[in-house]
């Protein structure tokens, strides 16, 4: 069963009761890269402070953190969309399909799933969209600090690959830096074709091609 719940994530007597499992993404906004999707859920007798929103959080903070969340969650999961599907789906079902992919990965089975956002993906749980979620939700900042850390460190392997482009400064982000060695080197095998600045320059190439 998918879809809305009656649950409010501030009744303790249902936190009490539910194995929540957060849910977020990291990689939506950038015109490279895959899109990822981590699940988490939290053990509340190993506690993990200082969980908030992964963007508000420095890159050290983020990887102590991912570290601490990965020893102590009763479960976690990470998974991804690729470029491929990225470009075939869009990025909004190829996020929806990456978050699926992570409560699916889960090594335990959670009663209920808490997404950041607006909608949820479709799940074989109960699930309830939170808007801002990730930094009101400890399981939910914990899945942020995960597909985010995880998603960074893809991003340096992408920057060994392809150097030219910067992938360790701006992370795939459309940055004015990214854009010019865009310009410069052309599209890559990891670029996302069906995002506006990418499928931009291919055409204007095909047009100066013909």
């Amino acid at each position: 069963m998918t879809g809305q719940t009656a649950f409010s994530f501030t009744d303790p007597e249902t936190m009490a009761t539910e194995r929540v499992c957060g849910v977020d993404e990291a990689g939506r906004g950038p015109i490279a890269g895959p899109v990822f999707a981590a699940a988490v859920i939290l053990d509340p007798l190993r506690p993990v402070a200082g969980l908030r929103d992964s963007k508000k959080l420095s890159e050290s903070k983020r990887r102590h953190l991912a570290a601490l969340i990965r020893e102590n969650a009763t479960a976690w999961s990470v998974a991804q969309c690729s470029i491929a599907e990225i470009d075939e789906l869009n990025i909004l079902h190829a996020t929806m399909l990456a978050m699926k992919r992570a409560v699916e990965g889960l090594s335990v089975t959670p009663s209920l799933a808490l997404v950041d956002g607006n909608r949820c993906p479709a799940l074989s749980v109960r699930s309830e969209a939170i808007v801002g979620g990730d930094d009101r939700v400890e399981a939910i900042s914990a899945a942020s600090i995960l597909a985010k850390t995880a998603r960074d460190e893809a991003l340096m392997q992408l920057h060994e690959q392809y150097p030219e482009y910067a992938f360790d400064r701006h992370k795939g982000y459309p940055t004015a830096l990214h854009l010019e060695r865009l310009r410069q080197h052309g599209v890559s095998p990891v670029h996302r074709t069906s995002y506006g600045p990418v499928r931009s320059l291919l055409e204007r190439q095909n047009t100066e091609g013909d």
